[in-house]
């Protein structure tokens, strides 16, 4: 239900209008001038584009040469990726559209700037704090972005991952056929793939705008109230949230932002505690797409070994490039679900075909916090202790009380 428009609303209104006035032509003036020579940043595509960087480390080609992913070369517009001799070469005529960093399944191929974690805190910032959040392509913007909008190579680039956010009021904008007259001729069909998977995982569609025009930039009445509230608190010291019942919901605004990246670092840290490395003391990698599966209910793929087959090779503990399987000591294939990336590796190079790829919720496979359980289960203890404690105190009053009617009587 809305929430009523209130006093404090009030105030933000008319200190909205007040900054309005300080400069009433400002708007005319930046249109006149250009913006030239008063700092104001300006357009330029290229700075929000990356050369990607390869690391054949956890490369599955690189791992296996007779591996059949050929993910980052089919999905590459100018067919600038080669894989030989176990290492990644990129070429000078990479278009830096980003493509292989988001179709790698071991996030072999990274950028700075399009890191699932960097690109999903983004999302959903943007989402907490306006009524709609936009992803949007260079090629669809050409012009500065504003706070909502969130601005990618191509809209390709953001994984189904990322795009299976806790937030329904996140759209893409892309204008009619801008795809097609689009030199990153694989963008749009990664980009369909993406959202289709987010989608299925989602059970809900996700929001497209064509129109320039109906990009709105409106922030949430609750963010205004926020930032109207911290403004405050840094000029005067006043903790304005206090003076006000009605403000007391703004810090969830704040809280929204923050649960999924505490979440991620707790599960991460747990996960280390956990199954930091395999007996033969190589670290398992938890990549940031994992991460982001990991927090949400997500059907995932993860190996599974029919130990009548099996002959305790160990091909597929050495191919793994998360290190996520393992041989324990009488030679039994193990795998820990939570760093596996569902890569298929180890199916491929097993001869035996004793593995195959299974389904499960991802909630399944997270590993439980020894610690978070011992202080749950501390804190339980302590509860029915004192209830115990209560229940026996107010037996004792009646009983005392029962002593003092019958001396009166």
């Amino acid at each position: 239900m809305a929430q009523q428009h209130d006093l404090f609303d009030d105030i933000i209104d008319i200190s909205k209008g007040l900054s309005a006035l300080k400069n009433p032509l400002g708007g005319v003036t930046d249109a006149l001038m250009g913006g030239e020579g008063d700092g104001t940043p300006h357009w330029n595509p290229a700075d929000y584009k990356d050369k990607p960087r390869a690391n054949s480390i956890p490369c599955l080609v690189c791992n296996y040469e007779k591996s059949s992913c050929t993910a980052c070369m089919d999905v590459c517009p100018v067919n600038a990726i080669e894989i030989e001799d176990f290492s990644i070469d990129i070429k000078d005529s990479c278009r830096k559209c980003g493509l292989c960093v988001s179709v790698c399944p071991t996030e072999a191929f990274v950028t700075p700037r399009l890191t699932p974690k960097k690109l999903y805190d983004a999302i959903a910032g943007a989402a907490a704090a306006y009524n709609t959040a936009y992803v949007i392509c260079t090629r669809a913007l050409r012009r500065m972005p504003r706070e909502n909008e969130v601005v990618v190579a191509c809209i390709g680039d953001v994984p189904p991952e990322v795009w299976f956010s806790d937030y329904p009021n996140v759209s893409v904008y892309l204008p009619l056929d801008i795809c097609e007259r689009c030199r990153t001729t694989t963008g749009e069909e990664v980009l369909g793939d993406s959202i289709a998977t987010a989608e299925e995982w989602a059970g809900t569609g996700l929001g497209l705008e064509v129109d320039a025009k109906q990009l709105k930039c409106v922030k949430r009445r609750e963010y205004e109230r926020k930032e109207f509230m911290d403004n405050i608190m840094k000029t005067t010291g006043l903790a304005v949230s206090k003076l006000n019942p009605a403000t007391a919901a703004v810090a969830s605004v704040t809280q929204r932002l923050r649960d999924h990246s505490k979440k991620i670092s707790e599960l991460e840290k747990t996960l280390k505690a956990a199954c930091g490395t395999t007996t033969q003391k190589r670290r398992r990698l938890l990549i940031q797409r994992r991460q982001l599966v990991l927090a949400k209910n997500i059907q995932v793929s993860t190996p599974e070994c029919d130990f009548e087959k099996c002959t305790a090779c160990g091909d597929c503990v050495k191919k793994c490039p998360t290190h996520a399987t393992d041989l324990l000591g009488s030679g039994r294939f193990t795998v820990e679900p939570a760093y596996c990336v569902g890569c298929g590796l180890c199916v491929e190079v097993c001869e035996e075909h004793a593995i195959k790829m299974v389904e499960h919720d991802a909630r399944d496979l997270v590993v439980p916090d020894e610690d978070a359980e011992r202080r749950a289960a501390d804190a339980a203890k302590a509860k029915l202790d004192m209830e115990k404690t209560k229940a026996e105190a107010k037996k004792t009053l009646n009983k005392v009380l029962d002593g003092v009617e019958k001396l009166a009587e």
